[in-house]
């Protein structure tokens, strides 16, 4: 016999932006967008539009201008300044990682919690990787402890990540131990594109892309109210400081850019470039997406939005985030992650990840020599001592899938998606929680 269950997941979590679709920032409907012709004067006298800028002397594959540049800003420019905050923060420190994954038909999947430990060989993030550290050279090494659940309490890994260029191509090391097997094992490097198991992001999507791979192009600019979006159930949030404080926040209190960033507009927007990257085939030829768009804030460049598309120009990734201001020595640039959200969209996969809890740490060099070395992982130490709360209760806790702005830069943006997807995007909308297809289960 075949038994209907239908699946009505609510979702949110975490720290996002304050409201949904239904009830976001007022802003009089109002066209939030516009291309490079709609811009004003004004607005052009931070933009070079030129694709064809001098090349530093050493390395041509960068700007002459040193990083991180002046206004006018190109958008290879642009490009460099978004590549300063990948997944993890370009700087020495300690957090809790919280995050899980949910399925096309609302099954909660790969809860876990995880210590990151991260050791950068300086201290001034992208600016010392580009000119201080050569092709085939380390430039930072980072741990990851598993503390939950009960089956995966005291895996680790270890990664370290390389400079590239045309001859040094290779980007990872990793490391692997399970007490289980109580061996620590060498790893391949993962393929690029390849996804993490039962979760959204590639391997890409998570250590970041080097800028100098890309073609880039500006599309013109845009203002965002809200990155992610919590259900209509939830209404705070538990969140961890620097401190090990643990904090209720209110998700009417939680915006893109984290209380302190300087530039909102009165009605609470971030404005954003909307910016283009191509793949570059004489450097990643026959790379699974070929065309990226970044939505990236017009004071640090950080990127709060990102969708991919395929080779037939179809869309198959959205990922949205929330930033913290982490990092105070690095002015702008210490923007770190708090929540990060991944939507596969050909197969309706969404992941989450939450930073918590993040502490700057200054590593002595005998700490990087004792902790960050294969041999490590073995002793099953567990040396972060930071915690999270921002895990989830279950899956009617789990965010909205990405809004998909079907009406900003039609010419640029095909969003050609299944029935199917479509009707549960409708839905959600409407019910201000996640919707699934019907399920058959055969008894």
């Amino acid at each position: 016999m075949i038994v209907r269950l239908t699946v009505l997941v609510f979702c949110g979590l975490l720290w996002a932006q304050a409201g949904l679709v239904w009830a976001q920032p007022q802003h009089d409907g109002a066209k939030t967008w516009k291309t490079v012709a709609e811009l004003s004067a004004q607005e052009r006298e931070r933009l070079d539009l030129s694709t064809d800028t001098p090349r530093h002397a050493t390395f041509p594959y960068l700007p002459a201008e040193l990083y991180p540049f002046t206004p006018p800003y190109t958008a290879e420019e642009m490009g460099f300044r978004a590549m300063e905050f990948p997944h993890q923060p370009r700087w020495s420190c300690v957090y809790a990682d919280a995050g899980a994954s949910i399925d096309q038909w609302g099954h909660l999947i790969v809860q876990s919690k995880t210590v990151g430990l991260v050791a950068y060989t300086g201290t001034q993030g992208l600016l010392e990787e580009l000119y201080n550290t050569a092709p085939g050279q380390s430039f930072v090494t980072s741990l990851s402890q598993d503390i939950a659940p009960a089956e995966k309490y005291g895996n680790q890994s270890l990664f370290s990540r390389y400079r590239t260029d045309h001859t040094f191509t290779k980007k990872i090391d990793m490391f692997v131990y399970t007490p289980g097997l109580r061996r620590v094992r060498r790893q391949p490097q993962p393929r690029r594109g390849d996804r993490f198991p039962n979760q959204a992001m590639t391997f890409d999507d998570t250590f970041g892309r080097d800028a100098w791979e890309w073609s880039w192009r500006i599309i013109g600019t845009d203002v965002l109210y809200q990155t992610l979006r919590f259900p209509n159930t939830r209404k705070s949030i538990t969140l961890t400081d620097s401190t090990g404080a643990l904090h209720d926040v209110p998700v009417s209190e939680v915006k893109p850019m984290g209380k302190d960033y300087p530039a909102y507009t009165a009605e609470g927007g971030v404005p954003c470039y909307v910016v283009e990257a191509k793949v570059r085939e004489d450097w990643l030829p026959g790379y699974y997406t070929p065309r990226i768009l970044y939505w990236l804030d017009q004071s640090a460049f950080y990127p709060l939005r990102v969708e991919e598309y395929d080779r037939d120009g179809k869309l198959i990734f959205v990922e949205t985030r929330v930033a913290e201001f982490r990092n105070p020595a690095l002015k702008e640039r210490g923007y770190g992650m708090q929540l990060d959200l991944y939507w596969d969209v050909s197969t309706d996969l969404m992941s989450y990840s939450a930073h918590d809890g993040h502490q700057l740490r200054d590593w002595t060099e005998e700490d990087r020599k004792s902790y960050f070395n294969p041999d490590f992982l073995r002793r099953v130490w567990f040396i972060g001592g930071v915690k999270s709360q921002a895990d989830l209760q279950g899956p009617e806790e789990f965010f909205l899938r990405p809004a998909l702005f079907d009406d900003k830069f039609p010419e640029e943006r095909k969003l050609d998606l299944p029935p199917d997807l479509r009707a549960r995007i409708d839905a959600q909308e409407k019910a201000g929680h996640l919707e699934f297809s019907e399920e058959r289960v055969a008894k």
